[in-house]
């Protein structure tokens, strides 16, 4: 399972990470063992342990690695561009590496050379802002500092330009010609002064993917296409029923497949442990190829006990929300700003409502799957993570091996949307592979993927506000009832119960003076997991579905209503991921710019609707419209309009994608989608009855504006989704009058019509 290295290159100038966290730079040209899990591209005919970021070739070609997790929000193309930046090369002289897990053990306990690698929470740019910057002009400086000696001029007279160092009489250097004399240099003993905004070549420029020719035409490499030649295929068979157990089984019929080597048995946790393992009960069928692991699955003949959650059913957990929403008692205050009940007494009008939102799937394109090889003093893992470090703990954890003689191989992945920051899958295959003493591929298939996930909460949302005579919100009550996202997690994780469904400084905290957030626990043996944007697609559906709501109970422009509440421009505290301000302005102008795009506002005679809704996730600020009609049976999308605010933007290309994908991704949801369960048993099994949004069902086109920024970038994987769903009930309700307070909203809808 190792790749073959080309010795044909030297010269390398490495940049890595300090265990504290300090940028540690230099080019080392010694004898040093070779890191496990480097790259081949990163190293040279020395084979020098790097923690590299750059390499320079002598031909003056620029390598460098990508540390992220690249699940398709574009890390592979942003982060390098921020190293190449301020290294101050040609993006067209640049090559770009995935990065392999940089584990390592230091004097000062375990770091990463690399910095963070996970993927989630919108954070890979904010993270890589400034010590990514840092790494590419530290790396400048360093040849600055090689040309100096070499022309015996001072530094400062040199400029860079283009991989190349310039002095004032015109004299060139490359950058490669220098790379040998740079590494006898010391690194800066401070920081080196980061580019002013101006002065930016790269970042702000729109940029292909760098691995956009591979995806198009078939040869990007994702998990699911790691193979080696002595591993054995796995699938397994779950346990059907929440927290059930394996009775019995037969497997007389599945080794008499060709190919078929053996049937192992996988313990699942116990009711109420926490996940720190298999997701669930399970066989395992090892064969040769994945066709006769299938066909040998398919075979076996197996017996489950069912678990404490046998009766679990929707129908059942809607009721139990309602119930708790209706007794109101003994619930969770979230938070509680002046008098709630005392504005409703002096209330000119008060409006109410409650929403409906279900399980959700993860359902990424491509399943969970891992390739493992244990040997006795050594691992390595190859698959698509959004968690590598918390699958180096697992692995660690299970074999009993130093973490630092762990490989993980990142790939590209086939989606993650919070999926894979869970590796259940990972310990299968450790499982798996030490009882077969092999490497073991193990597959998912589309059913095992939708009936074996950490699953988005269910939830019922109870909205209540009050208005004045001036027609001003004056109070405003959350109450949510749903089956907590905190559950039965391990690593002695702790997060408040409401975490996920309820948000104390989320909208309109900090906007209305009496304000009430309550939370109810719904009992469920359902696992949840974090689904993208988690908190703000829970929610936001209900929020901003309301405020329209209050609209047309008291006469008043949708748009105006929102503005007034916003208020003048201010910065709000707001404690959630994504902090630790909120500010009015920002949102409100991306609500003043989705209006004016979709023609908000104009006489309308042709029977279609508009819809919007604005929202703060993660630190990024962004508005929905969309223009919608309903003809016959058929919801047709005529417009869909997108505006956002994520601070500076490194690629645009990068940030339109992720609106576009996330405006599709909120659509699909919003219309089909849900997870129920029946007799403690997952009723979805694939598409056919989790049915994605079909391209006829799309907009032509979502028209994509971005608000130009100099505050510091955010992310922008998860912030084009939690406006979309209220946005489009808003729009069906202003093309029939009918408000869908439940999702998915197409079989609420033809219910209601």
């Amino acid at each position: 399972m190792s790749a073959s290295v080309d010795p044909g290159r030297r010269r390398f100038l490495a940049i890595s990470l300090g265990a504290a966290g300090a940028l540690v730079v230099g080019v080392r040209d010694g004898l040093a063992a070779p890191t496990p899990g480097v790259p081949p591209e990163l190293l040279g005919d020395d084979l020098t342990e790097l923690g590299p970021f750059v390499r320079i070739e002598r031909d003056n070609r620029i390598v460098i690695g990508a540390r992220g997790c690249e699940i398709g929000q574009g890390v592979m193309t942003s982060l390098p561009m921020l190293v190449a930046e301020e290294l101050d090369v040609d993006w067209a002289q640049v090559r770009v590496v995935q990065l392999p897990y940089g584990y390592v053990d230091t004097d000062n306990g375990p770091s990463n050379r690399y910095g963070d690698q996970g993927a989630g929470g919108s954070t890979s740019v904010p993270d890589g802002w400034k010590d990514l910057r840092q790494a590419g002009a530290t790396a400048r400086w360093l040849l600055v500092q090689a040309a100096a000696k070499e022309w015996n001029l001072p530094a400062e007279q040199l400029r860079t330009a283009s991989g190349e160092v310039l002095a004032p009489d015109g004299r060139k250097l490359s950058y490669g010609a220098l790379a040998r004399s740079a590494a006898s240099i010391a690194p800066p003993e401070h920081a080196v002064a980061l580019k002013k905004p101006e002065q930016f070549r790269i970042i702000g420029q729109p940029t292909r993917v760098v691995d956009a020719r591979e995806i198009a035409t078939g040869r990007s490499r994702f998990g699911i296409d790691e193979y080696a030649a002595d591993a054995l295929v796995a699938v397994i068979v779950r346990c059907p029923y929440l927290d059930g157990t394996l009775e019995s089984f037969d497997d007389g019929e599945t080794r008499k497949v060709a190919g078929v080597v053996d049937v192992i048995e996988i313990a699942g946790p116990k009711p109420g442990e926490p996940f720190d393992g298999p997701l669930a009960s399970g066989v395992a069928v090892l064969a040769e190829h994945t066709w006769a692991a299938l066909k040998g699955r398919e075979l076996l003949k197996v017996k489950w006990k069912q678990g404490p959650w046998a009766a679990e059913s929707s129908g059942a957990l809607a009721a139990r929300a309602h119930e708790l929403l209706d007794r109101n008692e003994a619930g969770t205050s979230v938070r509680h700003d002046g008098d709630v009940a005392k504005a409703r007494k002096q209330a000119r009008q008060f409006v109410e409502a409650r929403y409906e939102v279900p399980f959700l799937a993860h359902a990424t394109m491509e399943p969970p799957g891992a390739l493992i090889e244990i040997k006795q003093d050594s691992a390595r893992l190859v698959a698509s993570l959004q968690s590598p470090g918390g699958a180096s703990e697992m692995i660690a954890r299970m074999t009993g091996l130093a973490r630092k003689d762990i490989e993980i191989h990142m790939t590209r992945a086939g989606g993650g949307f919070g999926r894979r920051l869970e590796n259940d899958f990972v310990a299968e295959a450790v499982l798996v592979a030490k009882a077969a003493g092999k490497p073991v591929k193990l597959m998912w298939t589309r059913e095992d993927d939708l009936q074996h996930d950490f699953y988005r909460p269910f939830g019922v949302h109870a909205l209540s506000a009050t208005l004045d005579r001036r027609k001003r919100v004056t109070g405003w009550t959350h109450r949510c009832a749903a089956t907590p996202r905190p559950y039965r997690e391990g690593g002695g994780r702790k997060r408040p119960i409401n975490a996920g469904c309820l948000e104390a400084d989320d909208f309109p905290a900090g906007l209305v003076a009496n304000l009430d957030k309550t939370f109810f626990a719904v009992e469920s043996g359902m696992p949840r997991g974090w689904w993208r944007a988690p908190l703000h697609t829970f929610h936001a559906f209900a929020v901003q579905s309301f405020i329209d709501e209050l609209a047309i109970a008291s006469k008043q422009d949708a748009v105006a209503l929102r503005l007034a509440m916003l208020g003048e421009p201010r910065r709000i505290p707001y404690s959630g991921h994504g902090g630790p301000e909120f500010d009015t302005g920002r949102l409100a102008e991306v609500l003043r710019r989705c209006a004016a795009k979709i023609g908000w506002g104009e006489r309308r005679d042709d029977g279609h609707g508009l819809g919007i809704a604005c929202h703060f996730t993660f630190g990024g600020y962004t508005a929905h419209a969309f223009e919608v009609s309903v003809e016959g049976r058929e919801l047709r999308i005529h417009r869909a309009v997108c505006v956002v605010d994520v601070g500076r933007v490194v690629n645009p290309l990068g940030v339109e994608a992720q609106m576009i994908g996330g405006t599709i991704d909120g659509l699909s949801t919003a219309l089909h989608l849900a997870i129920t369960i029946k007799d403690g048993q997952v009723q979805q099994h694939n598409f056919p009855d989790y049915p994605l949004l079909r391209m006829a069902q799309a907009p032509r086109s979502v028209e994509v504006e971005i608000v130009a920024s100099e505050a510091d970038p955010v992310g922008a994987g998860e912030m084009g989704i939690p406006g979309v769903a209220p946005a489009l009930a808003n729009a069906v309700y202003a093309a029939t009058t009918v408000r869908v307070r439940k999702l998915p909203l197409m079989p609420e809808l033809m219910r209601m019509l």
